[in-house]
């Protein structure tokens, strides 16, 4: 996770998987080359840690003062802060609801950084640790 400094276009909050996860996945290509070499046929093992690779880099949550913007394996998708309606919490996993009812889940994004999402919404998003102090 990191914060940026505020300028045009740049996100203030940039919420990213742990670089630590490619450490995992550099193990299991290590480990699958023996395979693949020794029988050829195990090659599309060698689509596991290249598919996590991307998935580790590319997903995420972007934030700034015109709304989020949610990248996943499949693509990036932007919500304008007027389109979201609030969020839901399920088991340590965050959606956002949009004004239609249909619900996004952002990806990374955990309780923990709700106050982060809510400071950058501009007071859109209420944060959850002011009722608390």
């Amino acid at each position: 996770m990191t914060a940026a400094a505020p300028g045009d276009g740049d996100p203030l909050l940039r919420i990213r998987m742990p670089r630590q996860s490619l450490i995992g996945l550099g193990t299991a290509a290590f480990v699958t080359l023996p395979l693949v070499f020794a029988w050829p046929w195990l090659a599309p093992l060698w689509l596991v840690p290249v598919v996590g690779l991307v998935a580790v880099l590319r997903s995420g949550v972007d934030a700034d003062r015109a709304g989020l913007t949610v990248h996943t394996l499949r693509g990036a998708r932007p919500l304008r802060w007027d389109g979201v309606r609030g969020l839901r919490i399920r088991r340590n996993t965050v959606w956002a609801v949009l004004a239609d009812d249909s619900a996004v889940r952002l990806p990374v994004v955990r309780p923990r950084h709700l106050p982060l999402l809510a400071s950058v919404s501009g007071g859109r998003l209420p944060d959850p640790s002011a009722g608390a102090q």
